[in-house]
């Protein structure tokens, strides 16, 4: 195809075309892919007829209650979003980025037990460095970020380290060992035998999950007894201090959780990995300017907690 007729063709496509075809991609569903581009789903149905039609290919095809891709779709898949990535990083560029002036509002994604560590901190940092800014919270599961990044609904996330794909970038932020909350009563020290043999209070997000330090044990070749399971550390706490329930969590955690209360913090009788934290962002905005300054913020922040 030569330069001329590819620019005839190029011409008579709407471009904005591109960005729905985009939507649609990622999320195989035209009901999701709508909420996302804040279009109704007969929106989405006619712009893809629109492309199709360009095209000479359907592009998706039903399956079940989403879409597949048709084998042109997959071949134009990385190039259409390589060019629009591309695109939003120049705008980007070109609108620059103040913290001292500008006003928009960062959404970071976290765990619920690492907000009250981690988010009064930053507010404060950000009103000293950026007062015009605003930071809001949100605790998805973990599968539901990668989207929600792309959708641009959320700019960061913090998480325990796991292993993510070739779209997620990541970087540590902390390192923490694990400890013990005990309550008044518990007397002595604790040992490997009595952490065994006692009974747990165990923080899990969801009804059948496992918590980390389970996990941990399970490599070790050992199990403990877990008589209560809570949502949030703050009832586990609770629980500790009215019974002889243990509570293992990270030693930053502990301290925060425990100023002024009467629970004793006791170093783990057992050797197992620390706790990481690590955030995580969207290889598509590794070169937002907006990014990269909250990015580097939030690493900031994580090295004075590191260091206190």
């Amino acid at each position: 195809m030569n330069i001329q007729h590819e620019s005839s063709a190029l011409n008579r496509i709407d471009l904005n075309l591109f960005r729905v075809f985009e939507v649609v991609y990622r999320e195989r569903n035209l009901t999701r892919a709508a909420s996302l581009l804040y279009l109704s789903q007969s929106a989405v149905s006619h712009a893809l007829a629109r492309l199709r039609e360009q095209l000479g290919d359907p592009l998706f095809v039903r399956e079940g209650r989403g879409v597949v891709p048709t084998a042109l779709a997959e071949q134009l898949a990385p190039v259409i979003q390589d060019s629009l990535n591309g695109l939003r990083r120049s705008l980007g560029s070109a609108q620059g980025f103040d913290p001292s002036t500008d006003r928009r509002v960062f959404c970071l994604n976290m765990p619920e037990q690492m907000e009250p560590l981690l988010l009064p901190r930053l507010v404060q940092h950000f009103r000293n460095v950026a007062p015009q800014l605003a930071l809001r919270s949100s605790s998805l599961h973990w599968a539901d970020v990668p989207r929600e990044m792309a959708a641009g609904r959320v700019d960061l996330a913090v998480e325990i380290t796991r292993p993510t794909d070739n779209e997620l970038r990541h970087r540590l932020l902390l390192s923490d060992e694990f400890c013990v909350l005990a309550g008044p009563d518990f007397e002595g020290e604790l040992t490997a035998e009595r952490y065994l043999a006692a009974e747990h209070v165990a923080i899990t997000s969801q009804r059948r999950g496992i918590c980390a330090e389970d996990l941990a044990l399970g490599h070790l070749g050992l199990t403990r007894t877990v008589r209560q399971h809570c949502r949030n550390y703050l009832s586990a706490a609770l629980l500790v201090a009215q019974s002889g329930l243990l509570l293992t969590l990270s030693r930053g955690y502990a301290q925060l959780l425990n100023q002024g209360g009467s629970n004793r913090i006791l170093p783990l009788p057992l050797a197992l990995p620390p706790i990481t934290l690590s955030m995580y962002w969207l290889r598509q905005s590794e070169g937002d300017a907006a990014g990269v300054w909250l990015r580097e913020q939030v690493a900031d922040l994580a090295r004075r907690i590191h260091l206190q």
